[in-house]
């Protein structure tokens, strides 16, 4: 006999106590994601700390770094912990207990264990909520790809590796070294 699995509801979601676990919530389902390894955090941070600085000098928005839910949708409840995310000044009514609605940027660092299928299913939540654009985070391949969200599909903006530097269509001027991302990592 086969006893189906029961599926969080966004009520139960929202009387759920605070928790730093790292996990997306896929059709009621918590999908609990492995501690991310040494790599990956220190990445994390060589993006966050000077994305975070940029944004706060210019005074442009907030950027937050994972674990924060991205709610997708209430029924099946479905939410996303992207790595780092921004939120531009006009978009700052999304942010509650949660983020309800497209980041204008959000950032997700590739595992190893990462399957294409994966960054796919990513990629269709975040266009669902009209994210503006995405950076894939390769620190095995040693590149960052910048996508646009445009007419609700992903276009590829640029592809950089080392020696290259990122820049950003929804942060103008930003610039970040590929290598300063992957440093230390």
């Amino acid at each position: 006999m086969t006893i189906p699995a029961t599926r969080l509801t966004y009520q139960e979601y929202l009387d759920s106590p605070e928790t730093i676990a790292r996990y997306d919530i896929l059709d009621g389902e918590m999908v609990m994601a492995p501690a991310p390894i040494f790599r990956h955090q220190v990445t994390s941070g060589n993006i966050y700390t000077p994305v975070c600085a940029f944004v706060t000098e210019q005074g442009l928005g907030v950027v937050a770094y994972s674990p924060v839910d991205v709610m997708i949708q209430t029924e099946p409840l479905r939410t996303r912990q992207p790595d780092v995310l921004y939120v531009g000044n006009e978009n700052r009514h999304i942010i509650g207990e949660m983020v309800h609605g497209g980041p204008d940027l959000v950032i997700e660092i590739l595992s190893p264990g990462n399957s294409r299928r994966d960054s796919e299913s990513k990629l269709e939540d975040y266009a669902s909520i009209a994210v503006k654009e995405c950076w894939l985070v390769s620190p095995e391949a040693g590149t960052v790809e910048v996508l646009s969200l445009v007419d609700g599909a992903w276009k590829r903006l640029s592809l950089r590796g080392l020696g290259d530097d990122v820049s950003s269509e929804v942060l103008a001027d930003l610039e970040l070294p590929v290598s300063e991302i992957f440093a230390d990592a």
